[in-house]
């Protein structure tokens, strides 16, 4: 099986959800004995410059006939011209992460342009898989795609350490890429509003991918005295962020948009409550601990009032506190592993074939 893949799959320095997810399914479809072939492709996707359109075509057509081929959907849904051509002579399987046009602050005519360009890559694959039920009904509606091709393959955890936090109630932990889409301003807004209450906030993620809402967000705490309280620490891996995860009596993730929410799960994983917006395939991924009750809390989207609404419920109940996390030791013991997750992606694969 070959796979294509954005460029930056393996920098520790742009950490994302979505390379996270390619690379851990390609280590674990190689644990069950498929043979996989990466060809990851530098170049700024969706809307890659005309050289690195080139590359992918030059590796598109050097993939033998009836080969199956899964794309990153970044890589592929922003240029159907160069991968549609293919789309007969070869097996073409799409990674949906995030659906091109709903990432934030895109120009109307962009997010059109690119919705466009998506849906005809869509239409043209052997199969789509989505990383979150909510994704997948989604495209099926939004791009007019049969169902039967349509396959979901959610992300899965590692095992991990109960995290024993800080003192249960006041280390906050919002891991992200700073972006617009995930909503660090209206975290900064809600913190400002419980600024009476014990709490310090560490924000772990990419700083470079956006850096005017960088310096915007910087300014705002600034604005609101809270330089002391929220820091933003750029990207953690490995022996760091799990250090930054042990620390946390709370995750929150404030995004405007989110397909999945891996993050939801990798606290989840360490016992963690977590407080995010109800947005998209979030509370799917937050789910219900065996016999029943949300291990968090979740409040509409892109409202910074009821995010902090929900901080203060945190931070000044304690019998609140200790409900959310037994619920989440519970749904931690229910989570997917990666394993699970690659012999699903396998057996989408492998009808490919037949």
């Amino acid at each position: 099986m070959h796979v294509v893949l954005p460029g930056d799959i393996d920098d520790r320095t742009v950490p994302s959800g979505g390379n996270v997810y390619d690379r851990r399914v390609c280590e674990e479809l190689v644990e069950l004995g498929v043979s996989v072939r990466e060809t990851a492709i530098p170049g700024g996707w969706p809307r890659p410059d005309p050289a690195t359109r080139t590359k992918l075509a030059r590796a598109l057509a050097g993939f033998p006939d009836g080969a199956v081929v899964l794309l990153d959907g970044l890589v592929a849904c922003g240029v159907p011209d160069v991968v549609v051509a293919h789309a007969r002579r070869l097996r073409l399987v799409v990674l949906v992460h995030l659906p091109l046009a709903d990432e934030t602050g895109l120009a109307p005519a962009l997010a059109a342009e690119l919705d466009a360009a998506e849906r005809r890559c869509l239409r043209a694959a052997s199969a789509v898989v989505a990383t979150s039920p909510w994704a997948a009904r989604r495209l099926v509606h939004h791009h007019g795609l049969a169902e039967r091709g349509v396959h979901t393959v959610t992300p899965g955890t590692d095992p991990a350490p109960l995290a024993p936090g800080t003192d249960g109630a006041s280390r906050l932990l919002c891991v992200a890429s700073v972006t617009p889409r995930k909503g660090h301003d209206l975290l900064v807004e809600a913190l400002a509003a419980v600024a009476d209450l014990p709490w310090s906030c560490e924000c772990v993620g990419p700083l470079r991918r956006d850096p005017a809402h960088v310096t915007r967000l910087r300014r705002l705490i600034e604005r609101h005295e809270l330089g002391d309280r929220v820091r933003l620490v750029g990207p953690r891996t490995g022996d760091q962020l799990a250090g930054a995860y042990a620390a946390a009596d709370l995750a929150v993730l404030p995004s405007r948009a989110e397909t999945y929410g891996m993050v939801v799960t990798e606290a989840l994983a360490r016992g963690i409550p977590v407080l995010a917006t109800a947005v998209c395939g979030v509370p799917e991924t937050l789910g219900q601990a065996p016999g029943g009750g949300v291990p968090g809390l979740l409040v509409p989207p892109g409202d910074a009032r009821a995010l902090a609404v929900g901080l203060r419920r945190w931070l000044g109940d304690d019998d609140l506190r200790q409900d959310l996390r037994r619920l989440a030791w519970r749904r931690r013991e229910a989570l997917a592993t990666w394993s699970e997750s690659a012999r699903e992606m396998a057996h989408v694969l492998a009808t490919l074939r037949e």
